[in-house]
């Protein structure tokens, strides 16, 4: 935590420094239950991705609401995650590495901690370190339901890295990760649930040999925020994995949630970010750039200002187009919609907690940088 923060407790929204990342908590607690409501009645759990926002006061709440656990990336984020209290977390990929291993393997000792494989010499090193710390660790396999990232093949290829698993002394099989990615930001409803579908056969395949082998998988976890109630009516999934539902952005606000399911979760993160220059009529300067907002899902977007584009970001500046309607001024102070929230929030050290026009809390972002 820097010793400068932007912000205090009780400080009005306009007296706050930029840039800050500012978390609208009343936008926030209503996509909250949105999610609620949307599971409500389904034998079916969240258990959210922490990706999206690296915070354990965020996790607990998500917990406190039911949810089975946090998803995280890295090894580092889980630390964190545990650190803050948090005290189930799937590592929703592979970690490889002796040094990763051994911190893994000393989580686990304080927490439920599992982890995702897709290859044997992986399993295998997983055993090995279990064995020398004396723990027993839950290992998922991944399938490759679609996305062409990690993951094994499913059918025969899955089934056999499950059985690795489960030969293995000191691993146990806990299901298969089946998350199809590629997936969340298809533009139009058909194409995500067709996606979806796909990847659901290509689990019931895996999950026919596994039964055939008197393999049980007690979980199949997966899913994002843009697809995941097709998953949650499919019947394959017991755990949903959404994460960016709690914030959205541009990119997610490009997708088309008609008749989908999926309730239409509303933008609560924002750039807060100052006019610092205005030498021509069609053109602002602010002081957020690509060191404030990540632009690799496109641009961010101006909040509750027609006629205002932000078109061009360089490290410290972010340069607006402006109609010929558009009054601002030296030291005004804007919202800004991120492009993409994950790697956006990775840019901060604490979110700016507001309700109605005064920071409430200071939350903080003890994840960020985690990438190891």
């Amino acid at each position: 935590m820097p010793s400068y923060l932007p912000a205090t407790v009780g400080m009005p929204l306009s007296e706050v420094d930029t840039p800050a990342l500012i978390l609208d908590l009343d936008a926030f607690e209503r996509n909250l239950d949105r999610m609620d409501a949307s599971l409500k009645g389904r034998s079916i759990r969240l258990r959210p991705h922490a990706k999206s926002h690296k915070c354990p006061e965020i996790a607990l709440r998500q917990i406190r609401r039911g949810a089975a656990g946090v998803c995280c990336q890295k090894v580092s984020e889980a630390e964190a995650m545990v650190d803050g209290g948090v005290p189930d977390v799937l590592i929703a990929n592979e970690v490889v590495g002796t040094p990763k291993l051994k911190r893994l393997i000393a989580l686990a000792k304080r927490a439920r901690i599992a982890v995702c494989a897709d290859d044997a010499g992986n399993v295998a090193a997983l055993d090995e370190a279990a064995r020398a710390a004396g723990v027993r660790l839950d290992v998922f396999v991944e399938v490759n339901v679609g996305a062409n990232r990690c993951g094994v093949a499913p059918g025969e290829p899955s089934l056999r890295l499950a059985q690795a698993i489960a030969r293995s002394s000191n691993l146990r099989f806990a299901g298969l990760q089946a998350y199809q990615g590629a997936a969340q930001h298809l533009r139009k409803v058909e194409e995500r649930r067709a996606a979806i579908e796909a990847a659901c056969a290509h689990v019931r395949e895996t999950l026919e040999l596994l039964e055939d082998a008197r393999i049980a998988c007690e979980r199949v976890t997966g899913a994002g925020t843009g697809t995941y109630m097709f998953e949650a009516v499919s019947g394959v999934y017991h755990e949903l994995q959404a994460g960016s539902y709690i914030f959205m952005d541009v990119d997610y606000a490009k997708n088309d949630w008609t008749e989908s399911g999926i309730p239409r979760f509303e933008h609560s993160l924002y750039v807060w970010t100052t006019v610092m220059s205005r030498t021509a009529p069609e053109r602002a300067v602010v002081d957020a750039g690509l060191k404030a907002s990540s632009v690799d899902s496109g641009m961010p977007r101006v909040a509750e200002l027609e006629g205002a584009e932000y078109v061009k970001a360089s490290d410290e500046h972010g340069v607006l187009k402006l109609n010929g309607s558009v009054r601002l001024a030296v030291g005004e102070k804007l919202k800004l919609i991120p492009g993409h929230c994950d790697p956006t929030v990775n840019l901060y050290d604490q979110y700016v907690c507001v309700r109605n026009g005064r920071v409430e809390a200071i939350w903080p972002i003890t994840a960020r940088g985690a990438v190891w």
